[in-house]
């Protein structure tokens, strides 16, 4: 009688704090795991640094997957439009296929690293073989218990937050902040500018579609507008220090609304890309 196929392991990273750490949390929880990273070719130095001391740190490869193509492929073949949040091909061509097609038909257990206070969904394939599973969440670690896990392992957090970068994922990234674009002139001038590049008009329309939603990267990085935006981010932030005072203070019912408006994170983008 033939032996019954077990199902693979496999943990998606995307150099972020999260799926890290759920990595370093399952090393010998899970000692056949598989490690995947969803390379774009146009991730920040830090965060192929950070790769590499993952693995290390696993003491396992780290598969890349789009090896023969990446951004650039598929940018030429949407027709030279860049993506955004209602046209997110890059998600489904450089994160979502590629992973699939590492799966192939075989059963597959996906470990997806959403914390136990985070109030959305993780990522659910179509396709019925692959299963995915939520460690943090079943075991109800938060916030702190990821940066704990970092820190006692001596991986640390991702090297790109020490100059204020809160994401991985492309460094032209749609969904990160103004001020995020702000540093990444500041930090990477070279990068910022091949980012502007894009920025043309599509060729089959005419419209001119930007990275930054309301302006073209040309115009962001005009000194008075880069202080502004500087000035409008210490704001935020002074805001917010005051409503978490006040959380101090009074009693707020809503757990879920409080999360989403008083942490300063990452939560807020493309998951396949975050965790």
């Amino acid at each position: 009688m033939a032996e019954e196929k077990r199902p693979r392991h496999i943990l998606s990273l995307s150099g972020g704090k999260d799926s890290a750490a759920l990595a370093i949390y399952l090393r010998d929880r899970v000692p056949e795991m598989e490690y995947i990273f969803s390379d774009t070719r146009k991730e920040l130095p830090e965060t192929y640094e950070y790769l590499d001391r993952i693995s290390s740190y696993l003491g396992k490869e780290v598969v890349h997957l789009n090896a023969d193509v990446g951004f650039d492929h598929w940018y030429e073949m949407y027709g030279g439009m860049i993506p955004s949040n209602h046209r997110r091909w890059c998600t489904r061509a450089l994160k979502l296929k590629p992973f699939e097609q590492y799966c192939g038909n075989e059963e597959v257990i996906n470990y997806v690293g959403l914390r136990a206070e985070e109030n959305r969904s993780g990522y659910i394939s179509h396709k019925p073989n692959i299963k995915a599973v939520y460690p943090f969440r079943e075991d109800g670690l938060v916030l702190r218990d990821i940066e704990e896990i970092l820190h006692t392992s001596g991986v640390g957090m991702p090297p790109y937050t020490k100059w204020g970068r809160t994401r991985s994922g492309c460094y032209f990234c749609f969904y990160q902040q103004k001020i995020e674009w702000v540093r990444l002139k500041e930090t990477y001038p070279e990068l910022y500018d091949k980012a502007k590049e894009y920025e043309r008009p599509y060729e089959k329309t005419g419209n001119f579609f930007t990275w930054s939603q309301g302006e073209s990267l040309a115009e962001l990085e005009q000194p008075e507008r880069m202080e502004q935006i500087r000035r409008e981010h210490v704001i935020r932030i002074q805001r917010n220090a005051a409503r978490r005072e006040n959380v101090k203070l009074i009693e707020i019912f809503a757990e879920a609304d409080r999360t989403e408006e008083l942490e300063e994170d990452d939560d807020q983008g493309c998951l396949v890309c975050q965790l």
